[in-house]
């Protein structure tokens, strides 16, 4: 399994920084720069925490991912399983660390893990694809920091699915 880490300082408190990546799961669209839409799944149990599921629809207005939260510690840590989509990834799992530096400051850190689809050719693209996915991760996190900083959003309209 490749893996890729990101991280970034937020300058907001941690229940600020979480809540963005847990109580607006569905919502993840307003700052996500990759994203057209993103919507929680008639399926999803719960709209936030353990067992939350949601759509995304890339920008390119082709491909797709389905995501659900596995692993969820208030404040500490989230894990997404993408479990079906159109991205070349026959599996793929993101966990977002979060740890509080100060009163004013939050350190997220992103690792990307992930296996190719196509198997030995998979293999062959995996330094290609992670040279890829770390500026788009990077700028992913950036893009939260701006919403929780100064409310940036990135799509600025609510869609609907």
């Amino acid at each position: 399994m490749a893996e890729v880490i990101v991280k970034k300082t937020i300058d907001a408190h941690i229940e600020k920084v979480f809540s963005t990546w847990n109580d607006e799961f569905a919502d993840i669209y307003k700052y996500h720069p990759g994203l057209k839409k993103s919507y929680l799944l008639d399926q999803s149990p719960v709209s936030t925490g353990l067992g939350a599921m949601r759509h995304c629809e890339m920008s390119d207005g082709k491909n797709w991912i389905r995501e659900k939260i596995i692993r969820a510690i208030k404040n500490k840590q989230i894990v997404l399983d993408i479990y079906e989509g159109t991205m070349p990834l026959k599996s793929a799992v993101g966990t977002f660390n979060f740890r509080m530096i100060n009163d004013h400051n939050t350190e997220i850190t992103m690792i990307m893990q992930f296996t190719p689809k196509m198997g030995f050719i998979g293999k062959l693209m995996t330094p290609m694809m992670k040279s890829k996915f770390r500026p788009m991760l990077q700028e992913l996190l950036d893009s939260n920091a701006a919403y929780v900083e100064s409310g940036v959003q990135v799509n600025k309209t609510i869609l609907a699915h």
